[in-house]
């Protein structure tokens, strides 16, 4: 009973930790959000969000492609066999699709997103607070906040659907490649069961998606870098714990999308027919 003690100590002091950090990070995001919101133009000036739009969106092209498409392709290689066990090897592309623009698509191009950009945010204000640049700016009564923060929360906003764009179309090129081209599947069979299954819902949902799960990748990364601990260890425990987070938080908002946009689709699109049964 007595060694019982402490530990319940350390749990409630670690509970409460995380409950303060939780509260920290909505005070910090609710401060971000009122710099956009009250200041529009000026956390959209083209000096302060035009780098920010080249490194998370353009610079992460590559990386992006890659993934994207080779996803298609492993998807494709490893469900061949049994879609052709049942004959049914002309609708793999439909399966593959609507999966890479729904789920797979939105979550690689965040992810991608995360552990590139992310960390190099979080490493890159964490810097910045060590080394007290934060403070110089704020005693020269620059906004950290607005200038800093707001533009590079922005740019994770734009570019993660751009990207999501990039990787579903490289992921449907993947699946085309290994299906069509090393398979012998005919391409109008591939094309034609892809368009039969995958209506404009599916990657709208995931393209929506994807604007919060770069919302998310922005804010995480700079609160842990606003909030980095002093020396070099701490810089590398913001960037690491930037990736870790924002992945978490990927996988728990696409969870919970997921079932909200699955639930609006039924009430507003489905047929009555399908209510009824």
């Amino acid at each position: 009973m007595v060694a019982a003690i402490p530990f319940v100590g350390r749990f409630g002091w670690l509970l409460y930790d995380k409950i303060s950090g939780f509260g920290t990070f909505v005070t910090f995001m609710t401060a971000v959000a009122s710099r956009i919101i009250a200041h529009p133009m000026r956390c959209l000036k083209l000096s302060l969000l035009g780098p920010q739009l080249y490194v998370v969106g353009v610079a992460s092209i590559p990386v992006v492609a890659i993934t994207g498409a080779f996803i298609g392709m492993i998807l494709a290689l490893e469900g061949f066999d049994q879609f052709a066990a049942l004959g049914q090897e002309a609708r793999l592309g439909s399966i593959i699709n609507i999966s890479v623009t729904k789920q797979i698509g939105p979550v690689l191009a965040a992810v991608m997103v995360a552990g590139r950009v992310g960390c190099a945010l979080a490493a890159e204000l964490g810097t910045m607070a060590v080394t007290e640049q934060l403070d110089a700016m704020r005693a020269m009564d620059a906004d950290p906040l607005r200038i800093l923060v707001a533009p590079r929360v922005i740019a994770c906003i734009v570019m993660t659907p751009l990207l999501t764009i990039y990787s579903d179309l490289l992921g449907a090129w993947g699946a085309w490649f290994v299906t069509c081209q090393i398979f012998g599947v005919a391409s109008v069979d591939y094309w034609y069961h892809t368009a039969s299954v995958v209506d404009w819902w599916d990657p709208a949902s995931g393209l929506l998606k994807s604007v919060f799960f770069g919302g998310a990748i922005g804010l995480i990364s700079c609160y842990k870098g606003f909030t980095c601990s002093a020396g070099a260890a701490g810089v590398g425990r913001a960037a690491t714990n930037a990736f870790v987070a924002s992945f978490l938080a990927i996988i728990l908002l696409n969870l919970v999308l997921a079932e909200f946009f699955g639930t609006i689709y039924s009430l507003v699109f489905a047929k009555p027919l399908d209510l009824i049964q």
